[in-house]
């Protein structure tokens, strides 16, 4: 019999395992268990975190992981593509509550698995772009003053979320034409072809102005 369960990994005071079981219950999901690891850092590997070892040997063929983001899943980009791709070899679903990704282990026809491949690791690459932005605000010491003026640090907002992003890259992988993809997105055109130019730095400019808004929601905590 299969099962669904959601693993979190919770690193922070405001982060709660509640928040993200609520925010995937409003998606429809029905869990047969949670595991959490509660206060361990993003830096350390699936493996190597006491209920992420365990939730390796939990899964079997058939079974649905949901997490919040590909981020809960390692440290980086090379470590969240490794883990996906364990799971996906033992045949185990993967969920998003984010964007609602799907990595499906089981798909075996060509043109679904290199979607299903492309998405994965173009995820796991945003996933690293958002954590060099968070490193890169903590190194130079301007967090503070990015929230006050992004612009003169990180240029020009750019004109789609991380949302748009994903949207773009799935059906570029589908191979919808610019203009089409510009339509059900609701992007001009020339965004479009921008993105499919140069994904890595559209990851970059997204994450670093998500993280830029973050410091702004809340900037006396985060200086703390």
């Amino acid at each position: 019999m299969t099962k669904t369960v959601l693993y979190a990994r919770v690193s922070t005071a405001d982060q709660t395992v509640d928040h993200q079981k609520t925010a995937a219950e409003a998606k429809g999901y029905v869990f047969d268990e949670v595991v959490t690891d509660d206060g361990v850092s993003g830096s350390v590997s699936l493996k190597a975190r006491p209920q992420g070892k365990r939730l390796l040997d939990l899964l079997r063929r058939g079974d649905t992981l949901v997490v919040r983001w590909v981020d809960r899943l390692g440290r980086d980009y090379n470590d969240v593509t490794d883990t996906i791709r364990d799971f996906m070899r033992k045949g185990v679903i993967i969920k998003t509550i984010i964007n609602d990704m799907e990595f499906d282990g089981s798909r075996t026809d060509p043109m679904g698995m290199a979607l299903r491949d492309s998405m994965m690791t173009f995820m796991a690459g945003m996933a690293q772009a958002q954590l060099e932005a968070t490193k890169d605000a903590q190194r130079t010491g301007i967090a503070h003053a990015q929230t006050k003026e992004p612009e003169k640090f990180l240029g020009r907002k750019p004109t789609f979320d991380g949302d748009q992003l994903v949207e773009v890259m799935r059906l570029l992988g589908l191979g919808t034409s610019n203009s089409e993809i510009a339509r059900k997105t609701g992007l001009v055109r020339q965004t479009i072809i921008r993105i499919k130019a140069d994904p890595a730095k559209a990851a970059q400019q997204v994450a670093s102005w998500e993280q830029a808004e973050e410091l702004r929601k809340s900037p006396k905590k985060r200086r703390g």
